[in-house]
């Protein structure tokens, strides 16, 4: 007896479909996981925000001003334990600012490099808490800060 073997494999029109699926689920994947990092570097940025606000209270309560420690030093934005975030080095996705006087304070985070393309522009907080944007957004500061 002959046996014959049948050798059956995919067909080139399979393949570009297969192929077509995949590019089409990957042009919709891909701008989603892009604004999923660009919110995740936003909440390293509120995050930083919120750990300097907690710092500058600290020196409030000693000092009894904002702009000057208890020594009588000048805080400003070069005097700040860090100015980019993230904090710990890498690529910069924001700078941090501050402005101060004796009373009041504002911080501010300002998207840099690819951050830029976030819905959020600039972040700013006070010493009342108000948590507030600067620049024009398709979102309000809640939403922003959300």
């Amino acid at each position: 007896m002959h046996s014959k073997t049948l050798l059956r494999g995919f067909t080139l029109i399979e393949l570009m479909i297969v192929v077509a699926i995949v590019a089409i689920l990957a042009a919709i994947a891909y701008p989603s996981y892009q604004d999923s990092v660009r919110k995740s570097r936003r909440a390293d940025a509120k995050a930083a925000l919120l750990d300097l606000a907690q710092l500058l209270e600290r020196n409030f309560t000693t000092a009894n001003r904002y702009d000057q420690n208890s020594a009588g030093a000048a805080i400003s934005t070069n005097t700040l334990p860090f100015k980019v975030v993230p904090r710990d080095g890498g690529t910069k996705f924001y700078d941090i600012t501050l402005a101060v006087d004796q009373n009041t304070f504002t911080l501010s985070a300002a998207p840099y490099g690819v951050q830029t393309r976030d819905k959020c522009p600039t972040l700013t907080l006070t010493q009342t808490g108000a948590k507030g944007i600067s620049g024009s957004s398709s979102l309000s500061a809640a939403e922003c800060w959300r």
